[in-house]
């Protein structure tokens, strides 16, 4: 994989060279004061403003293609980049159908994310498909595992997909043990309203085995709901007198053209009291908004994005938002931020 990497990422540098070559040639005699235009300047250190695209590769095998406003087609992760975004989040499926978001595809998209220079968040969903509040399902080799068994399955699937990044050269800054695990993962044996000290234990082997491969990763127990304060204080007690580890709360935060001012204040005031409850630091993992009402969803995240940032001592590390590039024409996902054409709403305008 890394020699693929390395004769790809050499095809890139002989392409940016033959530019500079072709815009030298193109200026001789015109000039004896050649000015280069100024490289856009990226925010790539503090508050994190991304992305998920898990879709990405996927879309691109299905012949999506993505524009700029201008019309001008354009690497979606570059564009991304373009409209202001320092940050790529990546789902990860044990054995998916298909393919997609397991080692390899993940590994894909976390390099071409890191040779554009973006930050990097891991999401472990422990699953062969999607984890979230109305499903946490074992995947299908997991099934008739013991509880010590599916703990050393969680650190060994966990090692493996962090190792192949390591080998590579490709360092996550956040990692996910889980996916708005607002009832624990892996059920039955993980559901936490049913036994809160399993669900702890599997959080744990995932939260260990991240530290192994890359202690400096910050690791995120990411719940639903960013506005319910008494399902935050639930699961994190829960886990806090269970012996849980996490070192970032991580949220999802869905509000819809109505209501959206109201769940921002109330998401704002969560993040507070999680703050001083547990002294832990905040990521708003997942954001969305239909995207036909893209000025609304743009007021929404400016909005959303100036609260964040105005958190006392930089507690909130910043805001994701959820698959802005799987239009709807394509996914059947309403909550997108780019047009049916392949190119983004003003809403993203909010990261820039």
């Amino acid at each position: 994989m890394k020699s693929i990497f390395n004769f790809q990422l050499s095809i890139f540098n002989c392409i940016i060279v033959a530019w500079l070559a072709l815009f030298l040639f193109s200026t001789c005699g015109q000039s004896n004061d050649i000015t280069f235009p100024e490289p856009p300047v990226y925010e790539m250190t503090g508050f994190a403003k991304g992305a998920d695209v898990s879709w990405l590769t996927q879309m691109e095998k299905e012949g999506c293609i993505f524009y700029n406003s201008s019309g001008r087609e354009t690497e979606c992760m570059t564009l991304l980049r373009d409209l202001g975004m320092n940050a790529i989040r990546l789902r990860v499926w044990v054995n998916p159908a298909g393919g997609w978001c397991n080692k390899n595809d993940v590994l894909m998209k976390a390099w071409r994310a890191h040779n554009l220079g973006m930050r990097l968040m891991i999401d472990f969903h422990y699953s062969d498909s999607w984890a979230d509040p109305g499903k946490q399902t074992k995947p299908a080799s997991w099934l008739s595992l013991s509880l010590d068994e599916l703990e050393n399955a969680v650190a060994a699937h966990t090692k493996e997909i962090l190792t192949s990044l390591k080998e590579n050269g490709i360092t996550p800054e956040w990692v996910q043990a889980g996916n708005e695990t607002g009832n624990g993962m892996l059920w039955e044996d993980g559901k936490a309203s049913t036994n809160m000290k399993n669900y702890a234990a599997l959080n744990n082997a995932g939260y260990d085995a991240i530290k192994e491969i890359f202690p400096d990763a910050k690791v995120i127990v990411h719940l639903q709901n960013g506005y319910d304060n008494s399902l935050f204080r639930w699961l994190f007690d829960g886990l806090k007198n269970n012996g849980g580890k996490w070192d970032a709360i991580g949220m999802s935060l869905y509000p819809n053209v109505n209501n959206w001012k109201t769940l921002n204040e109330q998401c704002l005031t969560n993040i507070s009291d999680i703050i001083s409850r547990y002294g832990s630091e905040v990521m708003i993992c997942e954001v969305g908004m239909p995207w036909d009402q893209a000025e609304t969803s743009k007021a929404f995240l400016a909005d959303l994005m100036a609260k964040a940032k105005a958190v006392p001592n930089n507690k909130c590390l910043g805001i994701f938002y959820w698959e802005p590039e799987g239009y709807t024409s394509w996914s059947g996902y309403s909550l997108s931020a780019f047009d049916n054409t392949g190119r983004p709403t003003v809403a993203l305008d909010a990261f820039n």
